[in-house]
């Protein structure tokens, strides 16, 4: 027997599976959660990574307790993708994670690309814009605004690479995670040294080698293994970006597979075996953790756009799932564009949540939950099709994360994206591609030729009881929403900074 453990450590909680790789199935489960910290202005969205590696002691912990320890090969980390974290020259946080969702960088991010020439320069000197998501933007606004903690900086890590660091003790970061940071040139899979010069030139010596995907980021170290009860020579792979590792958790590790992820953010992609770079910007052209590449649209309103609705009206899930099957397709006409947090694609850092449509008809709580629903399915829409249009088109969506868990919601997607989708029969995806991957890792070490994609064929299942067929009068009216959806975005971009201030004071 083999054990592989898979780690998804995301925004609101760390989840832990343990794959019998034998069997193909998953043994054990555990989730711990944690929150933001509070209180911060409005764009600002941190962590203390100690809340991260607390989790994650604490969920290997508890799936351990229900597996033979012995039989624990590997360990894969998923992480949230473009977090900041700042180490000194002992590898001590210096101060808490900037995360993904913090858009209070937009001046540095600006401030970048016009050192490297503007958008069109800086798409193609790297491949992608420098968005407020990025990692980059908030290196530069640690240098400008706390210039003490950037004098301590001696290692930049993502916060997937923290946790292989908590694991082994080693500095590391893989192409897939590294090309979210906007300092990568994605078609060579190298550092780009124009976007390091824009911010520092000393930057350079603090970021990572970048290591293949089917590296081990080290074994663990004898403080952990002990803590663990495991041996030393457990290999912990190099793990990835919750993008990149959901990719391989459900399959979508060769061309023709589309994959969403409805989960706090949204996501949509599509494994490559050349860069795809969007022209203008708006779909990121990432690398994946396979060695391939990962085009990839994100939006950063999903779940958490139902979670804050389902919270105001004191509803549990089935309840807001019920409520909304009360309403029409199309909410008869009101419309939420859900930029609770800014939003990345389209590119509206400064973007809040705004509804239009309010009458005495749509001023009901159904309504309400409804339209928060297809708001953030539309923002995903808007994004498909942008891929289709650089030649990645979909024929099936296999959709992942809390979102797919809801029939009524699944139909909404099949709907609005006008393809049939289905749901995995694992639904942890991140999770169970780090699993994978580590599965992966160790294979190579006696099989140099082994291959990521004969593994995911064998253990990815799709859930056939979930799939949904597009409703065909369903289809014609979210076409008609997206227009509108489309129209109300641009008409407020410029309101959207002016909104800001005032919410900031």
């Amino acid at each position: 027997m083999s054990l592989f453990i898979g780690i998804d450590s995301g925004t609101q909680s760390t989840k832990a599976i343990v794959l019998d790789l034998e069997s193909g199935k998953v043994v054990a489960e555990a989730r711990a959660s944690y929150t933001l910290i509070p209180n911060l202005p409005v764009g600002h969205m941190e962590q203390h990574p100690s809340a991260w590696t607390e989790a994650l002691d604490k969920v290997i912990l508890a799936v351990l307790e229900k597996v033979d320890r012995a039989a624990v090969a590997g360990i894969g980390v998923s992480g949230q993708q473009h977090g900041f974290v700042p180490l000194d020259e002992n590898g001590e946080v210096i101060r808490p994670a900037k995360l993904w969702c913090d858009t209070s960088t937009v001046p540095e991010c600006e401030a970048i690309m016009k050192k490297l020439g503007g958008p069109k320069a800086t798409l193609k000197k790297t491949g992608n814009l420098v968005l407020a998501g990025f990692t980059a933007g908030k290196i530069a606004w640690l240098k400008k605004k706390e210039p003490a903690n950037y004098r301590r900086l001696r290692h930049v890590l993502l916060p997937h690479d923290y946790l292989n660091f908590h694991l082994t003790g080693q500095y590391f970061m893989e192409f897939g995670d590294a090309s979210g940071t906007a300092l990568m040139d994605v078609r060579k899979a190298a550092w780009s040294k124009a976007a390091i010069d824009a911010i520092d030139p000393k930057l350079a010596q603090f970021l990572p080698k970048i290591s293949q995907s089917h590296e081990a980021a080290g074994t663990l170290r004898p403080e952990i293994a002990e803590k663990y009860g495991l041996s030393t020579s457990v290999v912990v792979s190099a793990g990835g970006g919750d993008n990149m590792m959901g990719a391989i958790g459900t399959g979508n590790v060769e061309s023709g597979v589309v994959t969403a992820s409805f989960g706090t953010s949204g996501t949509i992609y599509a494994f490559s075996k050349k860069p795809v770079c969007d022209p203008d910007g708006e779909i990121a052209a990432f690398c994946s953790s396979t060695g391939g590449w990962l085009p990839l649209l994100c939006t950063m309103n999903v779940t958490s756009v139902t979670e804050h609705m389902r919270n105001l009206f004191g509803w549990d899930v089935k309840t807001f799932d019920d409520q909304v099957a009360t309403v029409p397709a199309g909410s008869d006409g009101l419309l939420l564009l859900p930029y609770y947090a800014g939003e990345r694609t389209p590119n509206v850092p400064t973007g809040s949540g705004s509804f239009i449509g309010l009458n005495a008809k749509t001023n009901t709580q159904a309504h309400f939950a409804r339209a928060a629903m297809e708001g953030a399915t539309l923002g995903m829409n808007y994004g498909l099709r942008r891929l289709a249009q650089l030649g990645v088109k979909a024929k099936e969506i296999r959709i992942t994360g809390g979102g797919a868990k809801s029939p009524v919601w699944r139909q909404m997607m099949a709907d609005v994206f006008g393809v049939p989708v289905v749901a995995m029969v694992e639904d942890e995806g991140a999770a169970l591609g780090g699993a994978l991957q580590a599965a992966w890792c160790v294979a190579r070490q006696s099989n140099p030729k082994a291959k990521l994609e004969d593994i995911t064929r064998r253990i990815v299942a799709l859930d056939e009881a979930t799939r949904c067929q597009p409703n065909k009068a369903n289809v014609a009216v979210y076409r008609k929403m997206q227009a509108l959806h489309d129209q109300l975005s641009q008409v407020l971009r410029p309101v959207f900074p002016v909104q800001r201030k005032i919410a900031n004071g």
